[in-house]
């Protein structure tokens, strides 16, 4: 299925572009190459699962046409990655594959894949929900598979209104048998289960008003549809989980409000569908230090609180005892971190966190460093750590985790 929507999205640039006029314009091709080293310093926790090394290369290429007049755009992003330890992590994905065309008045329209970024705090985007989550690529949830759309902007003199129909629905990656960062069972993601009307094929509907009063930026979202979040059964053969999609609504707003070197922030949810309808919630601040120790650098100082209310028990159905609602680990969390970006040449930047279950107290570490080397290259390192692991927390299962990783990019 997803090899059949990455096709059609393709395609259907490809033919917009031609009668477009696409001798007019000008095609501008880029994209990236990178090697990634990821260490696990402590051995599997699960059999099958190596131990040690994991590295892998990505692939990303950039294509985008616009005409001289700037009213037809085409842009068409492949990614895939090559990963010597996990199968499932070795994948290919069309990011971006769409045409968009913009009026002289107040209106743009997309149509193909794209990605959709929703939301405002720094610990867990809440709100972002159109786009499925490429879950074998990091366990942060920030990397996204490409969304067929159809997405009419409104902009007008009382904000902006974004109008989606989403055709064709995508299954959330998950690490394999033999990968890392996975749960105690491996999830089995050939034979997703859809459950309450919900199917690959059905459309989902999602609306969002954006505007700023002030020093206020406020949006407010709907959306209807397959839940990009799955339960999870047990299999009959009891070796492997079953993702469970299921039919939703949900309301969400995200607001931040700017006072000088402060950012207030704050996202909330409102879902039904999957167990009783609950609510969610993260707000928090940034706080900006500037030219400490007397020098051009910056630092932001960040503080969260994470509140879920969804249902943590389990209800028997036709195919097993399941979830009655998606695992997080962040029903009860607070977050802080610090932002230190240098500002020099190389756009050396540096961002850490630390959240903590205010129920158990189990507690997870993050840390990611970048820089620039020369014109075309990157250096990255990421880290992340778990301790005091409660067993009954959901990082019990990635408690022997931990890793580092060092990436290099080439840009072209």
């Amino acid at each position: 299925m997803r090899q059949r929507l990455n096709i059609v999205a393709i395609s259907t640039c490809v033919a917009l572009a031609a009668s477009g006029g696409a001798s007019a314009g000008e095609w501008e091709f880029g994209g990236e190459i990178a090697g990634e080293v990821r260490y696990f310093p402590q051995s599997a926790q699960f059999p099958g699962q190596f131990d040690h090394w994991q590295p892998s290369l990505t692939l990303e290429t950039d294509l985008r046409w616009k005409s001289d007049n700037g009213k037809h755009q085409i842009v068409i992003v492949p990614f895939g990655r090559l990963d010597a330890q996990d199968d499932n992590r070795t994948h290919i994905d069309l990011r971006e594959g769409y045409y968009r065309y913009v009026s002289e008045s107040d209106w743009t329209l997309l149509i193909g894949a794209a990605k959709v970024f929703w939301g405002t705090v720094e610990s867990r985007h809440l709100v972002d929900i159109i786009n499925q989550t490429d879950g074998v690529e990091d366990i942060d949830e920030e990397d996204k598979l490409g969304q067929p759309m159809v997405k009419l902007s409104l902009l007008k003199d009382w904000g902006q209104l974004d109008l989606f129909v989403l055709p064709g629905f995508r299954t959330r990656t998950f690490p394999g048998s033999d990968g890392r960062l996975r749960f105690e069972l491996p999830t089995d993601t050939e034979n997703p289960i859809f459950e309450r009307n919900a199917r690959r094929g059905a459309v989902d509907y999602a609306a969002r008003y954006s505007n700023f009063f002030g020093n206020w930026d406020v949006g407010l979202s709907g959306f209807h549809g397959t839940s990009r979040e799955p339960r999870f059964t047990i299999a009959p053969t009891g070796n492997t989980l079953l993702p469970v999609y299921d039919r939703i609504t949900q309301g969400s707003l995200d607001v931040q409000y700017t006072a000088g070197a402060w950012l207030w922030k704050g996202e909330a949810i409102v879902r039904g569908g999957q167990g009783e309808t609950f609510f969610a919630g993260v707000a928090g601040f940034e706080y900006t230090v500037y030219q400490i120790f007397e020098k051009p650098w910056d630092l932001g100082l960040l503080a969260e609180y994470l509140y879920d209310g969804r249902d943590d028990g389990f209800v028997a159905e036709t195919f097993g005892l399941t979830s009655e609602a998606p695992f997080t680990a962040f029903q009860n969390d607070v977050f802080t971190g610090a932002r230190l970006a240098f500002n020099d040449t190389q756009d050396t930047s540096m961002l850490a966190g630390v959240s903590v279950d205010a129920d158990d107290s189990s507690l997870s570490m993050f840390l990611e460093a970048e820089r620039r080397l020369g014109q075309n290259w990157t250096a990255e390192f990421e880290s992340r750590l778990f301790f005091n692991v409660d067993p009954a927390n959901l990082a019990n299962s990635v408690r022997d985790d931990d890793f580092l990783t060092f990436r290099l990019t080439r840009y072209f």
